[in-house]
């Protein structure tokens, strides 16, 4: 039987489907945030980070995506802009120059609340938008 972990997610996979909550449930990676990440050398993914190479990439993917959550119109991301990469990165991956770190068929941008709901499996760290009121909702006696 094949985990979780043992699926290669793809962008291209990714945008066939239609919604924010499934592309949501494609890319959660149920609680595994901490398997196999930096620790003490975070120094390395940071370089990485800083390097021309992915700022120019971390460009091509705003442009690509639109700058919208999970790449789906309608859902801009008003604040810091964060590619992530579908199937999580290693130390290894940075120091053997390994496919997945600059595939753009391995990043989407999104919203540092969606990040966060994706490491963490967590869909109420997710932005809620507000509920369109209308006039006497509230009132009970009222319709």
């Amino acid at each position: 039987m094949m985990t979780r972990m043992n699926i290669i997610r793809s962008y291209s996979d990714l945008i066939e489907l239609d919604t924010f909550d499934e592309r949501f449930e494609y890319l959660k990676l149920n609680g595994s945030v901490g398997f196999d990440t930096f620790g003490y050398d975070r120094y390395m993914n940071q370089a990485l980070y800083r390097s021309p190479e992915w700022k120019r990439l971390r460009n091509d993917i705003i442009i690509r995506d639109g700058g919208c959550d999970l790449a789906i119109p309608g859902f801009e991301i008003n604040s810091k802009v964060l590619i992530h990469h579908l199937n999580p990165i290693t130390i290894d991956n940075i120091k053997n120059n390994d496919w997945m770190v600059f595939d753009p068929n391995n990043l989407v941008c999104v919203s540092h609340e969606t990040h966060n709901a994706i490491h963490y499996s967590d869909e109420n760290l997710l932005f809620k938008t507000p509920i369109v009121r209308t006039p006497n909702d509230t009132c009970l006696w009222k319709t």
